[in-house]
């Protein structure tokens, strides 16, 4: 399986939702760098699940065990390797999804391409599981990059049909970008939040799911991060803010708005600010030629309802090659967003740092 970032950071992740546990193993930290095991384990609990009314009832302590890569919690340059311990399955609620495959899940491109050989537990190999040693890689990036003053955020922009005002796309500050954050519900504004777990409670009790957008960005970026063509700073995010399961589009600044207005419009007007470039508006999103220009930089990703949902649904039965009625059972989150929010943050920060490793060679 294809689940490793080749970069000048280079990632790989292992495990299955139901085996003995899942992992990272992180090649190319910088030596030197003390990592606040505190602050990490805030972070992955932001995506853990059973920790509230919107989230699937599975719950699993998520606390990383370093085998690797730390000397008294500090990098040492040899590969990092940190393994999750699964301690709370129960992969008897998948066995009927080997022969009957979940709509809108990959339990039937699975079976094509490992040919009935995939872990169906739990989504095996596919599961949103799987972002937990993301969001590991992701938040010791996280840590690398506030020391240099670069900080990551992001929040609900939309969930079904209610949603909130995005960030300010040019004076956001570091304190505006990471308020979502330390929200139960990753929102900037209170009153939206209420109107979106309305959708989400809705569509629980409708035995269905709903999806929804989040925005992230990140501010105190240099100018010059990036390259053109294949490795620009957009193809790096969008690379790994796809690795995460249900993520079926994004896009950067105006996105696909830009497609509406002229270029008197869309074009970002320069201006001096003491000695440094800027820009009047960020239609860009921070990013020009796939180079970061020193705006903030920011991005949206849409996200999928969760697939599996316990109201029945058309699909087949592959052994009999016939159609077949499907009623998931198992434990699924209703609405998958506000667990993606930490891993979105992870997945930028990740970008950012390879970006800064190729620039510096050491950040």
């Amino acid at each position: 399986m294809s689940s490793s970032f080749d970069g000048n950071l280079r990632i790989s992740i292992f495990g299955q939702s139901h085996s003995g546990g899942i992992g990272v193993v992180i090649d190319g930290l910088p030596a030197g760098e003390r990592i606040d095991m505190e602050a990490l384990q805030a972070f992955l609990a932001r995506r853990a699940p059973g920790g509230n009314a919107w989230s699937t009832p599975r719950k699993e302590a998520d606390a990383p065990e370093f085998l690797s890569g730390l000397v008294n919690d500090t990098t040492c340059g040899a590969p990092l390797c940190a393994v999750i311990r699964n301690t709370n399955t129960r992969s008897g609620d998948y066995e009927n999804l080997r022969d009957v495959p979940r709509p809108g899940h990959a339990d039937y491109t699975a079976h094509v391409k490992y040919g009935g050989f995939q872990d169906v537990s739990g989504g095996g190999h596919f599961s949103g599981r799987l972002t937990a040693p993301l969001c590991v890689a992701g938040g010791i990036c996280k840590q690398l990059l506030e020391k240099r003053g670069i900080f990551v955020g992001a929040h609900i922009l939309r969930v079904g049909g209610a949603s909130e005002a995005g960030f300010s796309v040019t004076g956001l500050t570091p304190e505006a970008l990471q308020r979502a954050a330390a929200k139960p519900f990753p929102v900037l504004d209170d009153g939206a939040a209420a109107q979106m777990q309305d959708e989400i409670r809705a569509a629980k009790e409708a035995l269905d799911s709903v999806g929804g957008v989040i925005e992230c960005a990140a501010v105190g970026l240099p100018a010059g991060l990036g390259d053109p063509m294949f490795d620009g700073m957009e193809n790096r995010i969008a690379r790994i803010v796809f690795a995460i399961p249900a993520v079926k589009g994004v896009e950067f600044g105006a996105g696909f708005e830009a497609g509406r207005m002229r270029g008197s419009e869309d074009n970002d007007p320069f201006y001096m600010d003491g000695g440094a470039v800027r820009t009047r508006t960020n239609h860009a999103g921070g990013i020009l030629g796939g180079i970061t220009n020193g705006m903030p930089l920011i991005f949206r990703a849409a996200v999928k309802p969760t697939p599996s949902i316990a109201r029945e649904q058309n699909s087949v039965s592959l052994s009999r090659g016939e159609d077949a009625i499907l009623a998931v059972r198992g434990r699924h989150d209703p609405c998958i967003v506000p667990r993606a929010v930490p891993c979105m943050e992870a997945a930028l920060a990740i970008a950012i740092t390879d970006a800064l490793l190729e620039r510096n060679k050491v950040i």
